[in-house]
This record gives structure tokens, C-alpha cells and sequence, in this order.
């Protein structure tokens, strides 16, 4: 089979697109025929060296894809070979053929698109855990989303309406805030005078603040909470992690939350299946809708996830083998 490896830490250009052995499934595992792998933020970040994982070289990186189960562990009875299915990973994705733990396989309707299941793993994955674990959203309460036009923002956005929530996106560009706008947004914002327009949009404070950016749009943030809101830590695709001044904190009552959705997955793997289930469910019933940004073949990754370090996605980036 065909691969993307990461043959040792440094920058994208490293990636190499070569032959690899066949995997063949242990009692636990499957393997699965991609047929659309999705790209990640952090997955650019790994091949770097810079996220919090470091896997020894060389490795495929790649946390989802979808497909045909080709061949079943002894012990896996939810899945058959021709089934479709998509997986989540810790890494091994970018490849025409992906082994997978089967607690980590989940068969997808006929109706879903191997695109659309991609999506809705990591990016929605993340969100959806942020929105109802970690801030516990509450219908009728303010949602500000940071980044609102990546994978993630625009998933926050689609989540946040879909449990109740007035939501307000902020974008760096006008074609980035009318993607928030289709995705569901009640108010789309630039980053630019953000401070002044939280006074005026969300003048009690927002209840939740989802900030997968760090950097001074934090900073505005932390000073636009409501008294009992959550102000939810993603990530930094500023490139700056913030300094809190906990005194806002205290005198604002508010909390901060981390979110770390890879340690979700691996300590409650019951409350991530039902997390997936009520994504696919509100998926079918038309209550969130994901948004495909590009699709490219798998030997373009390297350009691909530049582009999306780079900010220049909206939405969901798919590789096809």
C-alpha cells in the first residue's frame, strides 16, 4: 500500500509518500480500505515535533479515516469485512490501508459520506466534548467561538446551535465570517475592534468562550466573560500561548476549562461512543451539518496541512488514496 511517513521530526517537506507493508489485524483490530482521510491541525504540529505526542520515527501520521472494513480480529463482532466504518486513531491514518483498534471503529450509514464521518471524529470530536463535558452549554446562554472559520470553530458553531445556544463567531476575513454566517452563526466578527463589539453584541458577558487560538484574542476573551461563564482552552494556533491575569478570574467569577480531547477519549471511552452516537444521530436528522473545504490526493498532504497551519482552510480538508 501507499503511505504518507514522517521518516524523522522537522518540517512538512519531510513527509515522504512511499510503499508500506500491508497491515494485518490482531484479535482487536480491523483494517480498513480508505477511502477519505481526514487532516487535522495537530497532525501538522506531530510531524514537526511540536505537539504534545512525540511517537518514535519513523511513523504514518493521520488520526481518521473512512472506508470498507477489508478483515476482522477473532474478537471483533460489531464490524465485517465490507462493512463501511470510519476509525479514530492516534496516528497511522494517511495511508490506503489503516489498522485500527475495533473499540475505535464505527459503522456509518449508508447515507453519510466517508468525508463527512472523517469530519466528524477529531474536529466535531473536540468541540462537541468542549461544548457539553467541559462547559456543560446551556440552551439560551451566549457562545463566543474563536477561530470560528477552522474545522473546529465552524463544528462549535453548528454544536452550539444545535443544543440551544446564541452563538458569535469571530473570523479574520469576509469570506471567513460568511462561512460562519452559513454554518449557523447568529454574528459573524472581525478580529479587529473585537473588544468594543463584545460590549456591544454581549453586553452582560459571554457564558462560553471557545478559544482554540490563544494570543491576544484570549486576552480580549478573558475579559469578555459573564459571571458563572467557562472559558474553554483548545489550543494555540496563534502560535502564542496566553498569560491569564487570575485576578479576572476572581473578580469576574468565572471559570477556566481545559479541553484535551485525546485524554477524553483514552479515560471515558464509554461517554466518547455516546458522543459519537449523538453526533451521527444529529448528523442524520439534519441538526448539524459539516462543510468540506478541499479534497486532495493523499500524496498532497504535505501542501495540504500547510495550508491548514497556515490558516487558509475553511473548513474540513480530506485526502483521497
Amino acid at each position: 500500500m501507499k503511505a504518507i511517513v514522517c521518516p524523522e521530526y522537522g518540517p512538512l517537506s519531510n513527509l515522504e509518500y512511499r510503499d508500506m507493508p500491508d497491515p494485518t489485524p490482531g484479535p482487536d483490530e480491523i483494517v480498513l480500505r480508505s477511502e477519505a482521510i481526514g487532516l487535522n491541525y495537530p497532525d501538522g504540529l506531530l510531524v514537526q515535533g511540536l505537539y504534545q505526542m512525540k511517537p518514535e520515527t519513523p511513523f504514518v501520521p493521520g488520526m481518521e479515516a473512512g472506508g470498507i472494513v477489508e478483515t476482522v480480529g477473532a474478537n471483533v463482532s460489531h464490524l465485517k469485512p465490507g462493512d463501511r466504518a470510519v476509525v479514530m486513531l492516534t496516528n497511522g491514518g494517511y495511508a490506503e490501508k489503516v489498522l485500527a483498534p475495533g473499540s475505535r471503529a464505527f459503522p456509518i450509514p449508508d447515507s453519510m459520506d466517508f468525508a463527512d464521518a472523517c469530519a466528524l471524529m477529531c474536529a466535531w470530536g473536540t468541540s462537541h466534548h468542549a461544548l457539553k463535558q467541559r462547559a456543560e452549554l446551556q440552551p439560551g446562554e451566549t457562545l463566543l467561538v474563536l477561530g470560528a472559520a477552522g474545522s473546529t470553530g465552524l463544528a462549535a458553531i453548528s454544536i452550539g446551535k444545535a443544543m440551544g445556544a446564541r452563538v458569535i463567531a469571530v473570523a479574520s476575513s469576509e469570506a471567513k465570517q460568511q462561512a460562519c454566517l452559513e454554518a449557523g452563526a447568529d454574528i459573524a466578527l472581525p478580529y479587529d475592534g473585537l473588544r468594543e463589539a463584545l460590549k456591544q453584541h454581549a453586553p452582560g458577558g459571554v457564558d462560553v468562550a471557545f478559544d482554540p487560538v490563544g494570543g491576544t484574542a484570549f486576552d480580549v476573551a478573558a475579559r469578555a466573560m459573564a459571571r458563572n461563564g467557562r472559558l474553554l482552552v483548545i489550543g494555540f494556533a496563534s502560535g502564542e500561548i496566553p498569560k491569564l491575569p487570575v485576578n479576572l478570574v476572581l473578580l469576574k467569577e468565572y471559570a477556566l476549562v481545559g479541553v484535551f480531547w485525546g485524554a477524553f477519549v483514552a479515560k471515558e471511552p464509554d461517554v466518547y461512543a455516546a458522543n459519537n452516537r449523538e453526533l451521527f444521530a444529529w448528523h442524520a436528522q439534519g441538526r448539524i451539518k459539516t462543510r468540506i473545504d478541499e479534497q486532495r490526493p493523499l500524496s498532497d498532504a504535505a501542501a495540504a496541512l500547510q495550508r491548514i497551519l497556515d490558516r487558509g482552510a475553511i473548513g474540513k480538508t480530506i485526502l483521497t488514496p
